[in-house]
């Protein structure tokens, strides 16, 4: 039967503790885990271009190597609070091709300077954008961002409420980011690890092999003949 454990138990003559007991081992607790999954439905764009996910990382200032390293917890409660450093990224849905940059705050004017450098950058390695999608953030709702995307002639798509899986890739690659080279090492400062980016993010597209490109790194999808230096 369904329905929440106390009437079960009722149901059955057994204490309800039992009943709870036995659903909770179950990984039956509550009454959604009766609901079929949703079908994920994997995509993948034919061409370069035609679709870059984009989104924001909030990652915490670095003001020394702290207590999970050294072990040492002195004077760790006057260093909380120091703030926020803001990666924005944007990511090739075909080819898998990415590009980051730190940005001061997740705020409207941050996230058009970060899509206007997104755009060139793919140009510059010979993908033209058509389309962008990213989340509901008031910074991608703003009108500031509306006329950026008209602009540059793409169409922007948006995530729906509450799903952020829709922007799969681009969590995928935020997550492989963070643990590669965000909190791979223990940088002394945020100026250390903001001076590794650039070229983790140069294997990440010229070498490091993905699962789903059968192995091959993202620069292998695209076509264009040439050489790319350290700013991939």
């Amino acid at each position: 039967m369904r329905g929440r454990h106390p009437a079960i138990a009722r149901a059955l003559g057994l204490p309800v503790s039992t009943v709870g007991l036995a659903l909770r081992r179950l990984a039956l607790g509550r009454l959604r885990a009766l609901d079929p999954k949703p079908e994920v439905i994997r995509y993948e764009r034919d061409q370069p271009g035609e679709l870059i996910h984009i989104d924001i990382k909030k990652l915490g200032r670095i003001e020394g190597i702290g207590h999970r390293i050294t072990g040492d917890r002195t004077g760790q409660s006057s260093k909380r609070g120091i703030g926020w450093e803001y990666l924005h990224v944007a990511i090739d849905d075909a080819s898998r091709l990415a590009f980051t940059a730190m940005m001061p705050d997740e705020k409207k004017e941050s996230a058009v300077a970060f899509l206007d450098a997104a755009i060139a950058w793919f140009k510059a390695h010979g993908v033209i954008v058509q389309r962008v999608m990213t989340d509901n953030g008031s910074a991608y709702r703003s009108r500031s961002f509306a006329a950026a995307i008209a602009a540059h002639g793409l169409k922007h798509k948006r995530t729906r409420p509450y799903t952020p899986q829709t922007n799969g890739k681009a969590e995928r690659f935020i997550q492989t980011s963070i643990r590669e080279w965000a909190y791979a090492s223990p940088f002394p400062s945020s100026a250390d690890r903001r001076r590794a980016m650039h070229p983790w993010l140069h294997t990440y597209n010229t070498l490091r092999p993905h699962s789903a490109l059968n192995g091959l790194p993202p620069i292998r999808r695209i076509t264009r003949d040439n050489v790319l230096g350290n700013d991939i």
